[in-house]
């Protein structure tokens, strides 16, 4: 027993270069400890991480060489833990619809500093029937651009605010337009739509980044949970946010806001959105989302590849309740 033992904790060593990783990224993971500082970089690959777990496990299964007790035990342990976390996002939440009930079109899409296809954008608007376009890093030159293309025969109403980075346009009229009142390192754009004789509050979202300023994100985050929470049920906030479901201050946005990330309520669990455009890299992360308040309920939502940008564009199907 004693040498099976000793051989067992030996093949643990050997195997901790695979163990510690995989259990460093879960301790952040599940302690919510990445908020607000540089491992929210790496959180971001938490759903590789649950991957290689099980991968990790199936190989200590199936190869008697790397079978030990110990080492099966860790790495069951490591690989249950990961997939906990992981599957309650791909378990879609069963919403009651009313028949009839009336429907908002979203996108979102960070235009790259206005190197999105200006043509493509409108193609995409026509083809999904938009009724609210939000649009983030488009310059007064990408404005320029959306205009040439035609965009305001669809979406005649606008929001525009180049100098803050992020704008809306909509089909329907917009009211209570302007910069949003909160602590973001850029404001973010906001306006209202009627949508079946409600009024929906809309935020074109764009916040800091991580790997700039993991502090400067947090606020931002924070900052947006707390407009949330104050917001009613009746509310959409659309963008780049710069964060995945595993960051710690995504998920408070969701709870203590009140929000439902369109995604995970559909059982999308892993959307990628970026980065695009930079072949043979295929998208790796989700940084875009369509959250909305209990008020509504997520129809559909996919993602689509607008030539120039470097993010895909969510477009999310909402329905009020």
């Amino acid at each position: 027993m004693g040498t099976v033992s000793v051989g067992g904790l030996g093949k643990i060593l050997g195997w901790g270069v695979v163990f510690v990783p995989l259990s460093v990224l879960l301790l952040v993971r599940a302690g919510g400890l990445d908020g607000g500082t540089p491992l929210a970089v790496p959180v971001v690959l938490f759903p590789y991480a649950a991957v290689l777990s099980v991968l990790v496990l199936v190989l200590v299964l199936a190869v008697r060489a790397l079978r030990s007790r110990p080492v099966i035990v860790v790495a069951a342990l490591l690989a249950a833990a990961h997939v906990a976390l992981l599957v309650p996002r791909f378990v879609p939440d069963r919403q009651h619809i009313p028949s009839g009930a009336a429907e908002l079109r979203v996108v979102t899409l960070n235009t790259h500093v206005g190197k999105a296809d200006a043509e493509a954008v409108v193609r995409l608007v026509r083809s999904e029937r938009i009724d609210v376009l939000a649009v983030q890093e488009l310059p007064s030159a990408g404005v320029t651009a959306l205009a040439k293309a035609g965009l305001g025969k669809v979406l005649p109403y606008r929001e525009l605010h180049p100098e803050n980075d992020s704008s809306l346009y909509s089909r329907l009229p917009l009211t209570h337009g302007g910069p949003l009142k909160a602590d973001t390192a850029w404001p973010q754009t906001t306006a209202r739509v009627t949508v079946g004789g409600r009024t929906v509050r809309l935020v074109a979202v764009h916040t800091y980044y991580p790997l700039g300023d993991a502090a400067r994100w947090g606020r931002d985050m924070t900052a947006l949970t707390e407009v949330a929470r104050a917001d009613g049920s009746d509310t959409v906030f659309l963008g780049d946010f710069n964060a995945s479901l595993d960051h710690a201050r995504m998920r408070t946005l969701l709870t203590s806001g009140g929000l439902t990330d369109s995604h995970a309520e559909l059982g999308h669990g892993w959307a990628r959105t970026w980065p695009v455009g930079k072949s043979p890299i295929p998208p790796l992360v989700q940084l875009d989302h369509v959250l909305h308040g209990s008020g509504l309920a997520a129809l559909s939502v996919t993602e689509r590849t607008v030539p120039g940008t470097d993010h895909r564009a969510v477009v999310a199907r909402l329905a009020l309740r």
